[in-house]
C-alpha cells in the first residue's frame, strides 16, 4: 500500500516538475505527399498566443514552451496536427494534403476565393510543372494536363501554340483570354516560365462571366512570382540540351522516284527523261535538318525586412531550331516591391520585361518536294546545285532559303508590362484596391533577298534564279493601358460566409504598323546590299524606284462595371452570382454600346450533412452547377466592323477622264458582341482515405448572334449581320489517386483527364446557301455539321478496267478511266456530281486525354506525362503535283499499275485532274498517342547541404516528346490552324526530341 502511494505521488510530481518547465523547442515541417518543406507553415502552443511560422526550410524554434504543452501545426491546403512536446526539444512532423477541407486559394477574376466555395471548373497548374521544361513558352507545358483544354504544339523554337478551351466557339475567333498579374492580354509568349508563381485556368460559366465580352473563349489567369517574408533567398535554375528530328517524312530515294517518274512520263505519253547529270541519291531531309543545342538559364533573388519585400528573377533562354542556321534567344526580367505603410496601407509596383530575337523561321517544304535525284552542290562544293526541269521554276534547292538565305531576316521584339497598386484595409470587413497597368510592345523586323544563283549542269554554268534584290523594313507598336478599382468586402456571422466584390475597369488599347520594301533590278544595280552587313539592310539603302509601302492601325477603349458575391452556408450550401456591364467604342456608332453578362452557380457539399458522417468510404463530396451569359470580342475580322471599306466597283468615262467608282464592301445590320449562352454540371468527390479524387463534368455551350458576312442576293449589297450560331458539348472527366507504400519513403500519384468535344453549327444565316468555305474548298462551315469539317468526295476504291468504268460511272460529270479514284454516288441517282461531296472529315476530335504519373523514393523522384486525342481527320495538300513533279510518298510504290494492282493509291498520272480534286484520299487519321515528358530527379540531403551552405540542390535530366504513336504522313499529327480552317497539312514544322539536364539550387 505504501508503495503504491510513493509511486502516485512521484507521478504527480514529476508532472507538477514538467508543467512547470519551460523549454526551447525546434524542428521541421513538412509535406508528406511531397517530403518538400512547408514553408510559412503555423506552429501554435495550443491555448495561447505564443507561436511562429517556418522558413523556406520549413524550419521553426519556439522557446518558453511549457514542457508537457501540444502543439498546433497548421498550413494551407494541409490536415491541422496536434502534437504534444512531452519535454522533448526536437519535434519534426509532416502534414498531410487536406483534401477534404479543400482550403486550397485559387485566383479568380479579381480576386481569390477557397475551391471549396466555387461552383465552377477551374483548374490549377504547379509551378513547378512549367518552370523545368525545355519550352520557352510556359503554355506548351500545359499540353494533356487539364480537362477541356486542347493544346496544339509547334516544333518550332519560340512559336506559341494554339489554345482552344472546350471547342471553336465562334467562326471568328477561338483564342482565350489571357489575365497577367491582373492585367488583360493576348498572349503571354514574353513570360520566363521560371517566373510563374501560379497558372489557373477558368472554363465555367459561373467564373467567367465576370470577364464580360472577353471571358466566352476561357480565361487563364497567370500570377508572376512575388516576394515572400523571411531571409533573403537565392535561387538558381540552369539546364542544358540538345533536340534532333528523328521521325522523317517518308519520301522516296532515287531509284524508287526513277521507277515513278518513268511510270508518270509513261502514263502520260512522254518521252523518257534524261538522267545523265541527274545520278545523285540525296535526302533532303537530312540536308537540311541539324542537331539544334539549347539552354534555359535563370536567377532570381528575393528577400524582406519588416515592412518591405523585393522579388528580382533574370531569365535567358537560347536554343537553336531543327533547320541549319535556326536561332532563337529571348531576356526577361522580372521586378516586383510590395511595400506595408501599416498594418492595413499597402503598396507595390511589378514589371516583366522581355527582349526576344525570334528566330530566321525556315520551312521544310522545299526539302520534301526537291527531287532525290538532284546534288546539293556542283562538282566544285561551292556553288548550290539547281533542280530538274520539271520542277525548277516552281522548287528551288532546299539550301538556297536554308542556307543561301540564312538569317537574312533579323527581328528584335521588346515589351514590358507591369502594374503599380494602393490598398487598404478598412472598417474591419472592407478592402479597396486600385491598379494600373501597362503593356508595351515594339516588333521590329529588316530583311534582305539577294540575288540567288546556281549551277546549272543543262547549261554548263551559272545562272540567276532571280534578277532582282530587295529590302525590307517594317515595325509594329502595341499599348495597352488598364485601370481597376475593386472594393471587396468579407465577413462571417452565424453560419454564413460572404465574400462580395464590385468594381470599375477600363481597358485602352492602340496598335499601330508600318512597313516597306525597296528592290531594285540586277541591271540597274549600282550598289549591290551586302549579305554579310546587317548595318545596310535599310530601306534607304535602296532608291524609290521600286517601292511598296503599307500601315495599320486601331484603337478600342472599354469601361467596365462590375459585382460579384460568393456566399456559403455552414460550407455546406454554396452560391455565386457575378455581373458585368461592358461598353464598347466598336459597336458605339450603331447605339450598341453597352451589353450585359451575368452568370449564376450552385453548390450542396453533401459530406458536411449529419446523414453522411456514418459512412467513411466517400471522404469528400460536393455537387455543382452554374449557369451563364458570356461574352466574345470577335468582331467579324475588321477592327472597325460598323465602318466598312471601301472597294472598287468600276468605273465610268466623264469626257477624256476615267473616273474608278467605289462603294463599301459590306452593309452593317445593327451589329452587336457576340454572346455564348453556357451551363455545366458535375460533382467532385473523394474517396478512400482521400487517395482518390474523382471530378466528371457535363458543359454545353451555344454561342449566339455570331457575326457572319451574308452574301447579297439579287444584285444585293452583302451584308454582316449578328445572326450564326454554334454549339459545343461534351463531357470531362479528372482522377487523381495519391498513395505511399510502407513507411512513406516510396510515394506514388497517378493523374488522368480526358474530354469529349461534340461541336456543331446551328446556324450562318439562312440555310445550307450561307455556307463558308476555306482553303480552296476544303474546309467547310455549314448548319448541322462541325465547324471547318472536310469536305469532297468520298473515295470507295479505283476504277480496275474500262467495265468498271461503264458500270459504276454512267452520264456523270467529266471522265474517268482504269486507275482512276472511284467516288461514291452519295445521293443515290446514278452518277457523279459535285451533289456528291459530302464530310470526309472533322479536324476538330472526339476525344481529348492525358495521363501523368509521379514516382518518389527517398530522394529520387520520376515524373511521366502523356497525352493524345482519338476521332480527328488531317487534310493533307502539301503534295498537290499539279504545279510541278514533286518527290513522291513512299505509299505512291503501290499506285495501280494495271488491274488489281491496288484499289486506293491511283495511277501515277497528274494530267488525270479527277484524281486532285478534294476527297478522302487525302484524308488522314489524326488520332496518336504521345509520351509528352518524362524527368528522373534526384534531391540532395540537407545534412550535406548545410556543409555548403545550401538550402535545396536537385538535379534533374528530362526528356521531351519521347515517342508519338501516329498514322498521318506528315512530321506531326499536332496541325492548328484558324477558326475555318484547321487541321489541314500544308507542310508542318517537325516536332523534335529534347533532352535536358538541369540543376537547381537554392543558397
Amino acid at each position: 500500500m505504501k508503495l503504491k502511494i510513493v509511486t502516485v505521488l512521484s507521478f504527480l510530481f514529476c508532472s507538477l516538475l514538467l508543467s512547470a518547465q519551460q523549454i526551447n523547442v525546434s524542428g521541421t515541417v513538412t509535406e508528406e505527399a511531397t517530403g518538400e518543406p512547408a514553408i510559412g507553415a503555423t506552429v501554435l502552443v495550443k491555448g495561447t498566443t505564443n507561436g511562429t511560422v517556418t522558413d523556406i526550410d520549413g524550419n521553426w524554434s519556439l522557446s518558453n514552451v511549457p514542457g508537457d504543452a501540444t502543439l498546433v501545426f497548421s498550413y494551407i491546403g494541409m490536415q491541422s496536427l496536434e502534437e504534444p512536446v512531452n519535454g522533448r526539444n526536437a519535434i519534426n512532423v509532416s502534414l498531410r494534403e487536406d483534401v477534404h477541407a479543400l482550403e486550397e486559394v485559387v485566383v479568380i477574376g479579381y480576386g481569390t476565393a477557397r475551391k471549396r466555395d466555387l461552383t465552377g471548373s477551374i483548374a490549377s497548374i504547379n509551378a513547378e510543372e512549367i518552370s523545368n521544361r525545355p519550352s520557352a513558352n510556359l503554355l506548351a507545358s500545359i499540353q494533356g494536363k487539364v480537362a477541356g483544354v486542347q493544346v496544339v504544339n509547334t516544333g518550332r523554337a519560340g512559336q506559341d501554340p494554339e489554345i482552344r478551351i472546350r471547342g471553336t466557339n465562334s467562326i471568328n475567333g477561338f483564342a482565350p483570354l489571357y489575365v497577367v498579374d491582373g492585367l488583360f492580354s493576348d498572349n503571354i509568349n514574353y513570360l520566363n516560365p521560371a517566373d510563374i508563381e501560379s497558372m489557373e485556368i477558368l472554363k465555367d460559366p459561373s467564373s467567367l462571366a465576370i470577364f464580360g465580352v472577353r471571358g466566352a473563349n476561357g480565361v487563364i489567369i497567370v500570377n508572376t512570382k512575388r516576394a515572400r517574408k523571411g531571409e533573403t533567398v537565392v535561387n538558381i535554375n540552369t539546364s542544358l540540351g540538345f533536340k534532333e528530328v528523328l521521325d522523317r517524312m517518308p519520301m522516296t530515294n532515287a531509284a524508287q522516284f526513277k521507277e515513278l517518274y518513268n511510270e508518270q512520263r509513261v502514263n502520260q505519253g512522254q518521252a523518257p527523261f534524261d538522267y545523265t547529270n541527274w545520278t545523285a541519291d540525296t535526302d533532303w531531309q537530312d540536308v537540311i535538318f541539324q542537331k539544334g543545342f539549347l539552354s534555359n538559364n535563370n536567377v532570381s533573388i528575393t528577400g524582406a525586412s519588416e515592412k518591405n519585400r523585393f522579388y528580382l528573377g533574370v531569365g535567358y533562354t537560347s536554343e537553336e531550331g531543327n533547320i541549319l542556321h535556326e536561332k532563337y534567344s529571348r531576356l526577361t526580367v522580372n521586378l516586383n516591391s510590395d511595400y506595408s505603410v501599416t498594418d492595413a496601407l499597402r503598396f507595390g509596383y511589378q514589371v516583366n520585361a522581355s527582349r526576344t530575337l525570334p528566330t530566321d523561321a525556315k520551312g521544310v517544304s522545299a526539302a520534301i518536294k526537291a527531287a532525290p535525284i538532284s546534288p546539293v552542290y556542283d562538282n566544285s562544293g561551292k556553288l548550290l546545285h539547281t533542280l530538274p526541269d520539271f520542277q525548277r521554276a516552281q522548287v528551288w534547292n532546299p539550301l538556297i532559303d536554308v542556307e543561301t538565305r540564312a538569317n537574312h531576316n533579323i527581328g528584335v521584339n521588346h515589351r514590358a508590362a507591369g502594374n503599380i497598386y494602393g490598398e487598404v484595409d478598412f472598417l474591419k470587413h472592407f478592402n479597396f484596391k486600385t491598379t494600373f497597368s501597362m503593356d508595351y510592345a515594339v516588333n521590329e523586323s529588316r530583311g534582305l533577298s539577294p540575288i540567288i544563283s546556281v549551277y546549272n549542269p543543262d547549261i554548263q554554268g551559272e545562272e540567276n534564279l532571280t534578277t532582282s534584290e530587295s529590302v525590307s523594313q517594317s515595325k509594329s507598336t502595341l499599348t495597352v493601358a488598364q485601370g481597376d478599382y475593386i472594393l471587396t468586402y468579407n465577413n462571417s456571422f452565424g453560419g454564413h460566409n460572404l465574400t462580395a466584390t464590385a468594381g470599375v475597369t477600363s481597358n485602352f488599347i492602340e496598335y499601330s504598323s508600318l512597313g516597306g520594301s525597296r528592290s531594285q533590278n540586277l541591271e540597274d544595280i549600282i550598289f549591290s546590299i551586302p549579305s554579310d552587313n546587317v548595318d545596310k539592310w535599310w530601306i534607304s539603302s535602296i532608291s524609290d524606284k521600286s517601292s511598296n509601302n503599307g500601315s495599320s492601325q486601331y484603337k478600342r477603349f472599354t469601361l467596365s462595371y462590375l459585382v460579384r458575391a460568393l456566399y456559403n452556408y455552414e460550407n455546406k450550401y454554396l452560391f455565386n452570382a457575378s455581373f458585368r456591364r461592358d461598353g464598347a467604342s466598336v459597336f458605339r456608332s450603331v447605339g450598341n454600346t453597352w451589353q450585359n453578362f451575368y452568370s449564376f452557380g450552385g453548390g450542396w457539399v453533401l459530406s458536411e450533412e449529419e446523414f453522411m458522417k456514418e459512412q467513411s468510404f466517400i471522404d469528400y463530396l460536393k455537387l455543382k452547377g452554374s449557369w451563364g451569359i458570356l461574352g466574345s470580342q470577335n468582331t467579324g475580322g475588321s477592327n472597325y466592323p460598323t465602318y466598312p471599306r471601301l472597294e472598287s466597283s468600276g468605273s465610268a468615262i466623264f469626257g477624256d477622264n476615267i473616273i474608278t467608282g467605289y462603294s463599301v464592301r459590306y452593309l452593317p445590320q445593327n451589329l452587336s458582341w457576340e454572346e455564348t449562352h453556357s451551363w455545366e454540371a458535375g460533382f467532385e468527390i473523394n474517396l478512400l482515405q482521400n487517395r482518390l479524387r474523382l471530378e466528371p463534368v457535363y458543359y454545353n455551350k451555344n454561342t449566339m448572334d455570331i457575326i457572319v458576312m451574308l452574301a447579297g442576293m439579287a444584285g444585293a449589297k452583302n451584308s454582316l449581320e449578328n445572326l450564326g450560331e454554334i454549339q459545343n458539348k461534351g463531357f470531362e472527366l479528372s482522377a487523381t489517386w495519391n498513395d505511399k507504400i510502407g513507411n512513406g519513403d516510396f510515394r506514388y500519384s497517378i493523374g488522368a483527364n480526358l474530354t469529349t468535344i461534340d461541336n456543331k453549327v446551328i446556324s450562318l444565316g439562312r440555310g445550307p446557301e450561307d455556307a463558308i468555305f476555306q482553303a480552296n474548298g476544303v474546309a467547310r462551315s455549314v448548319e448541322g455539321y462541325p465547324v471547318g469539317h472536310f469536305y469532297g468526295y468520298k473515295v470507295i476504291g479505283v476504277y480496275q478496267n474500262r467495265e468498271d468504268v461503264k458500270t459504276y460511272y454512267p452520264n456523270s460529270v467529266g471522265s474517268v478511266a482504269p486507275g482512276d479514284l472511284k467516288f461514291a454516288d452519295i445521293n443515290g441517282d446514278g452518277k457523279i456530281t459535285q451533289d456528291d461531296r459530302t464530310m470526309i472529315g472533322n479536324p476538330t476530335p472526339d476525344l481529348t486525354y492525358g495521363f501523368n504519373i509521379g514516382l518518389n523514393y527517398k530522394n529520387f523522384d520520376l515524373g511521366i506525362d502523356m497525352m493524345g486525342v482519338y476521332g480527328n481527320e488531317i487534310y493533307r495538300t502539301w503534295d498537290d503535283p499539279t504545279y510541278a513533279r514533286l518527290n513522291y510518298l513512299t505509299k505512291s510504290m503501290s499506285r495501280w499499275h494495271g488491274e488489281g494492282t491496288s484499289n486506293w493509291e491511283p495511277i501515277i498520272d497528274p494530267s488525270r485532274s479527277i484524281n486532285l480534286v478534294n476527297s478522302s484520299y487525302f484524308i488522314e487519321d489524326g488520332s496518336f498517342f504521345r509520351i509528352r515528358n518524362m524527368q528522373l530527379g534526384y534531391t540532395f540531403d540537407k545534412s550535406l547541404l548545410q556543409k555548403l551552405y545550401l538550402r535545396s540542390l536537385r538535379v534533374y535530366a528530362n526528356v521531351q516528346n519521347l515517342k508519338t504513336w501516329t498514322r498521318n504522313t506528315g512530321y506531326t499529327p499536332e496541325i492548328g490552324g484558324s477558326a475555318l480552317a484547321f487541321g489541314i497539312d500544308g507542310g508542318t514544322y517537325p516536332m523534335p526530341m529534347i533532352y535536358t539536364f538541369g540543376i537547381n539550387l537554392t543558397f
